[in-house]
């Protein structure tokens, strides 16, 4: 089973949506969402909310796919996140995450006994190529006790 494949089976929102996990590597994971009615805002464009789920469901498809070995001992938690909504959004959209640490360093913090943090940072895309929005979500490995 894939990231994505785990990630639609057992998160509800990532199948309300109807995410489409392309690309869930260490380095990169590339989530799109499609132009989907029930989920637009007031402007005909998908909700901001939506795309909040959108790009936090990248983010934590990285995290997966960066630190899935090290589930048995922690488990990875969203700490705070912020979104700036940069340009209208229309159709199709689809979010780009890419971890802001080496996995080495992060593995190593939680080595030490630490509950390490790190950022990833997510661009919003609409199909034209135009950055719609950022994100950065702060995670944690939160050992097991």
């Amino acid at each position: 089973m894939t990231v994505g494949d785990m990630l639609v089976a057992t998160v509800p929102m990532a199948r309300t949506l109807n995410l489409e996990f392309l690309e869930t590597t260490a380095e990169r994971a590339v989530v799109r969402m499609p132009d989907q009615a029930d989920y637009h805002n007031h402007v005909g464009g998908p909700h901001a909310g939506a795309m909040f789920t959108l790009a936090e469901s990248a983010s934590g498809a990285i995290v997966i796919a960066a630190f899935g070995d090290q589930m048995s001992r922690a488990v990875p938690l969203a700490v705070k996140a912020e979104i700036g909504y940069k340009k209208l959004a229309m159709g199709v959209v689809t979010a780009t995450a890419t971890l802001g640490r080496p996995v080495a360093d992060v593995v190593a913090e939680l080595d030490e006994g630490k509950r390490p943090e790190f950022p990833v940072t997510i661009e919003i895309q609409r199909a034209d190529g135009a950055v719609t929005g950022e994100m950065t979500v702060v995670w944690t490995l939160r050992p097991n006790a």
